[in-house]
């Protein structure tokens, strides 16, 4: 049984939280596009930035029950592993990535050089794999969301039934 501890109005924090660092982050690189692509117009750029440093500040707060959350996945479970690299991703990965980029645009937020542009691509690339491993956990595994959660369900890459078929239904 897989039983998340820390829960607030009764569902985990981690899951409420995610989607304040997922939207600003994903959205700051939709303004990175529209920056690069539509004529560098430095307005589109200086949004892209306080959306980085919103996002990096909620990404923050988001890690703190995902890490609790982790703790209280079992030992030796596939869930446990998914978790792990979840968890890696995000930290080393999105947030290292964004949190880059962040740092070549502070001097200039309105005229972010190229390289803070690809870093945060870069970023939402790792977030999207991060992402996927997320919704493995909660969707595929039940983690948090189901007392009785599989934490050794195959991924959902592995063939499947879909809409919960049996295999070989027609």
């Amino acid at each position: 049984m897989m039983e998340i501890r820390g829960k607030f109005l009764g569902h985990p924090p981690h899951q409420m939280l995610i989607v304040f660092p997922l939207g600003l982050l994903v959205t700051s690189v939709v303004f990175d596009g529209i920056y690069d692509f539509g004529g560098r117009h430095e307005r589109w750029a200086e949004i892209a930035y306080w959306m980085i440093v919103s996002g990096l500040i909620g990404g923050l707060a988001a890690a703190v029950p995902g890490w609790n959350d982790w703790f209280a996945i079992h030992a030796g479970t596939h869930a446990k592993a998914i978790g792990l690299w979840h968890g890696l991703g995000n930290a080393f990965g999105v947030l290292d990535f964004f949190g880059a980029s962040w740092f070549f645009r502070r001097e200039s937020p309105a005229s972010p050089p190229d390289l803070a542009l690809l870093l945060s691509v870069v970023g939402f690339l790792i977030g999207g794999v991060t992402a996927w491993l997320g919704g493995e956990l909660v969707d595929r595994l039940g983690v948090g969301v189901d007392p009785g959660a599989n934490l050794n369900a195959p991924n959902s890459l592995a063939q499947s039934p879909p809409f919960g078929g049996a295999a070989g239904d027609a």
